[in-house]
């Protein structure tokens, strides 16, 4: 695996690869590899001829009080798991290459990017989709892939891509879960002994809305009310949104009638959490 910060050495090998006829797909990261980024390198490995991941902790989507100091950073393992993985090139970006002094362009999908954790961390997804907006502007890969657990997010990208006409093809890979059900993430890492225990909270809450909705229950606030019972026997969990939304405009509904996500975050310990899983047709 090729490891470069350069932004021309990255445009070179793509150019290269173009001439040669190759399909390229992409995998962005904030470091601190897990499974999780593992099993999208590996898909993005499955369908096309090259791979590039990239490490950038965006400090433009960390708001004030957020964790962009302390996020955990691990560039030696993460090089190792990226390779293991599969990656063909590794892009690690200074801050200064894609934010240089004077900056001043922000990319804003307008609604889907202010609700949930648009409300919880204002300006967020403008951090998110202004770099991704750069990434793929000096990638242009086949596809990118994210994963399902940051659906929201992955909702945004996509809005983004297709209302600016970009080339590339957003894939979805499911949430990789440890065996107790907690989704793997990066933030993972804040979580002390009892706070890891608790955790599965998200996952188990979850697991009763799904069984719920499986054996015919379609009020939300019934579903919701049920993650939220569930979580009364974990008190380090603390709650910051609970929600049956639209999988497509991420609208809060009443009834479970199409496809929705059921969207769940807290608090545990130093830890913000995510969780989510989608049900329904379209």
């Amino acid at each position: 695996m090729r490891v470069t910060r350069s932004i021309a050495e990255v445009r070179d090998e793509v150019r290269r690869w173009r001439r040669a006829r190759k399909r390229i797909d992409f995998v962005p990261t904030m470091g601190a590899i897990h499974a999780g980024h593992q099993s999208l390198v590996r898909r993005a490995c499955a369908e096309a001829d090259r791979v590039v991941a990239s490490i950038f902790v965006n400090p433009l989507q960390f708001g004030p009080g957020d964790d962009y100091r302390r996020y955990p950073r691990s560039p030696a393992a993460d090089r190792e798991l990226l390779a293991r993985a599969g990656a063909d090139l590794l892009w690690t970006p200074d801050v200064g290459h894609l934010l240089p002094e004077g900056h001043r362009t922000r990319v804003h999908v307008a609604e889907l990017s202010e609700m949930l954790e648009g409300d919880s961390r204002p300006g967020h997804f403008d951090g998110v989709t202004t770099i991704v907006m750069q990434l793929l502007s000096v990638v242009q890969p086949d596809a990118l892939w994210l994963g399902q657990k940051d659906a929201q997010q992955v909702r945004v990208i996509e809005q983004m891509v297709a209302d600016l006409k970009l080339p590339t093809k957003v894939r979805r890979a499911p949430i990789v879960r440890q065996r107790d059900g907690l989704a793997l993430s990066s933030r993972n890492a804040y979580l002390g002994p009892e706070e890891r225990r608790q955790a599965v909270a998200l996952s188990r809450g979850l697991a009763v809305a799904r069984m719920m909705l499986r054996q015919g229950e379609r009020s939300s606030a019934r579903l919701v009310a049920a993650i939220r019972w569930v979580w009364r026997e974990f008190p380090l969990v603390q709650e910051d949104y609970v929600a049956v939304v639209d999988a497509r405009t991420l609208a809060k509904v009443g009834v479970v009638r199409r496809r929705v996500l059921v969207v769940v975050a807290a608090r545990v310990g130093r830890a913000r959490l995510i969780d989510n899983f989608e049900w329904g047709t379209p």
